[in-house]
């Protein structure tokens, strides 16, 4: 069981993310807290394997909260969640510790990927070779942005160009075949795109 403790200052946001987590077996959201402070009192005296914190919280902040952690409980894994794509942020979370990095806008099951990975040391630690990939391909490019794609359908489509069946997809992204099937459908619509030849010049339009 991934023991989990959430803090983010948007009720409802918090309250979608709990239910959406425990959806999933193995995962137990313990508490979800309105600030960092709240979250740190608790820290004292229960322990968590994964700590979820948003970055702009009052009292204490996101980055207080991972300055924290590093420094008195090293074993929590933090995962920052944020609603800023910026790069600054990003380095800035990185400077602070975290293990991870997830917009809000993220796909449901990129998040449950990222807590498993973070939980089971696999996740990627060096951000900053992150960071120079992005942008050489639609992470910081206007394509992204043009056409809804979310990370986790970027991914799917530059694993497409390499050749990947859905089978090899979904078992190297730890995912049902239903679900890259689902994801396939959402980018060809998206791209609006209607064969596989449409689907992989719009690829080479975006430098994958």
């Amino acid at each position: 069981m991934i023991r989990i403790a959430l803090a983010d200052d948007h009720k409802l946001f918090a309250k979608a993310l709990e239910g959406l987590i425990e959806e999933h077996e193995g995962f137990l959201v313990q508490e979800v807290f309105p600030n960092g402070k709240e979250l740190l009192e608790y820290l004292e005296e229960n322990e968590v394997d994964i700590v979820l914190t948003d970055l702009n919280m009052p009292v204490v902040n996101g980055f207080e909260v991972l300055k924290h952690c590093k420094k008195h409980h090293p074993g929590i894994k933090v995962i920052v969640l944020s609603m800023y794509d910026d790069e600054k942020i990003f380095k800035d979370a990185v400077a602070f510790g975290a293990d991870a990095f997830i917009l809000k806008d993220a796909d449901p099951d990129e998040l449950i990927f990222s807590i498993t990975e973070v939980y089971e040391g696999r996740y990627i630690k060096n951000f900053d070779r992150v960071i120079q990939q992005s942008k050489q391909g639609p992470f910081f490019d206007g394509f992204r942005e043009k056409y809804r794609l979310s990370r986790r359908e970027t991914q799917i489509l530059k694993m497409i160009t390499e050749g990947m069946i859905n089978k090899d997809i979904a078992d190297s992204l730890n995912l049902s075949i239903q679900t890259i099937e689902t994801h396939r459908k959402n980018i060809n619509q998206k791209l609006q795109v209607n064969s596989m030849v449409d689907l992989l010049n719009k690829a080479k339009e975006m430098n994958l």
